[in-house]
C-alpha cells in the first residue's frame, strides 16, 4: 500500500548540499559545501537528546525531512536553510514508489 504524503506540506525551501575538499595555501585541506539543488520539504522534529563529552554539553536534535524523490541523495550530505543546518544520517523511500524520500537528520551537524 502506498503511503500518502500531502504535497502541500512540502513547503520549506532548503538547499541540498554536498561536501568537497580543497587545498588551502598551507597545503592542508579545507572542507567546502556546495549547493547541488534547491528542494521543498517538510521538516518534523522527532527526538532530542543531551550529549556530554569533552567537558561540554551538546544538544542533538533529530528531524525527519521529507522531500520529493531525487536521485543521488545520500548520507553525509546536508540540508541548509532558514539559518539551520541538518546533516543527513539516513535516506529511504518510505513506500518504494520513487515518489518521496525521507531523510533522518541531525540539526547542527555538518
Amino acid at each position: 500500500m502506498a503511503e500518502f504524503i500531502d504535497p502541500g506540506k512540502l513547503r520549506t525551501e532548503l538547499s541540498l548540499q554536498q561536501s568537497g575538499s580543497q587545498r588551502d595555501d598551507l597545503g592542508g585541506q579545507v572542507e567546502n559545501w556546495a549547493e547541488i539543488a534547491t528542494v521543498f520539504a517538510m521538516i518534523e522534529p522527532i527526538s532530542a537528546q543531551s550529549l556530554a563529552g569533552a567537558d561540554q554539553a551538546q544538544q542533538a536534535v533529530s528531524h525527519r525531512i521529507t522531500m520529493r524523490w531525487r536521485d543521488g541523495v545520500a548520507s553525509g550530505m546536508r540540508f541548509a536553510g532558514q539559518g539551520r543546518v541538518f546533516g543527513i544520517v539516513t535516506v529511504h523511500d518510505p513506500d518504494e514508489t520513487g515518489r518521496y524520500l525521507v531523510c533522518r537528520t541531525l540539526e547542527g551537524k555538518p
